[in-house]
């Protein structure tokens, strides 16, 4: 079971998952890809709510190539859903690159998507508008309070299971099983 203090201190590179007990409807179902998480608070992208937007329709809005591409956008978050991040494998580091875990790296800057439009990008890739963010001892709060389940990010669950599957492959990852969950998650 997901116990708190078994968790390390940083939680970068980490999946959470919203208990069935968060109450903020903003993240019910959702899956947070934990991007930074340090003592001054975290940061993530939700990763399986994709909009009805295509990467198509972003390339083409910026003037770039690849207008006819159909990959799925998702939502991000709450935070600035106007910013743009795109995940990736470690292949090639554009202009604001920064590693998230071994093997998985994060571009913020454009010059990530004119590559994407040219087909001269990263094989895998997953371009998500906005972020949540916590403030400094939220997300620990958070996660005492049993509102979010952690588990060890991949790349594997990232780029490769479908969106609408991720949660329930987190949840198996974690032998959890959703129904038999009480509101005691995350306590020993």
């Amino acid at each position: 079971m997901n116990n708190v203090k078994q968790l390390p201190a940083s939680l970068k590179g980490y999946f959470l998952l919203a208990s069935p007990y968060l109450a903020d409807p903003r993240f019910h179902g959702g899956v947070v890809f934990l991007c930074d998480h340090n003592e001054g608070g975290a940061l993530g992208v939700i990763i399986n709510r994709p909009l009805d937007i295509h990467l198509g329709e972003i390339l083409e809005q910026l003037d770039l190539d690849g207008g006819e591409l159909d990959e799925p956008v998702y939502s991000g978050g709450p935070v600035q859903p106007e910013r743009g991040f795109v995940f990736h494998g470690p292949s090639t580091s554009w202009l604001n690159t920064t590693a998230v875990s071994e093997d998985v790296m994060l571009t913020t800057s454009r010059d990530i998507l004119g590559a994407i439009g040219l087909d001269e990008g990263p094989s895998r890739y997953l371009v998500a508008l906005g972020y949540a963010g916590w403030s400094e001892g939220q997300l620990e709060a958070e996660l005492a309070s049993s509102d979010w389940l952690a588990c060890p990010g991949s790349a594997e669950l990232l780029f490769e299971t479908e969106a609408s599957h991720r949660y329930q492959a987190i949840l198996k990852r974690l032998g959890i099983d959703l129904n038999q969950l009480s509101n005691a998650i995350g306590h020993a």
